[in-house]
């Protein structure tokens, strides 16, 4: 193997947006997550959407204007 071509492997601290935090290794010293074990869905039994970029809310405002219109 080549040496020296290889990113450095250290402790991680991973911040969710929940408050939850967590310790890793990784190549990178900190990460922020959108979701978690501690508040996603799946792992909480919440029914829930997770949308950062609107496309629910564009999906029923396409749509929901065309259902009027007929």
């Amino acid at each position: 193997m080549k040496e020296k071509i290889h990113p450095k492997f250290t402790k991680a601290e991973i911040k969710c947006a929940c408050g939850a935090t967590f310790a890793t290794m990784s190549t990178v010293a900190q990460m922020r997550i959108d979701v978690c074990s501690q508040c996603h869905p799946a792992f909480t039994g919440e029914e829930r959407f997770v949308d950062t970029l609107g496309r629910v809310e564009r999906f029923q405002r396409k749509y929901t204007s065309k259902a009027k219109e007929s």
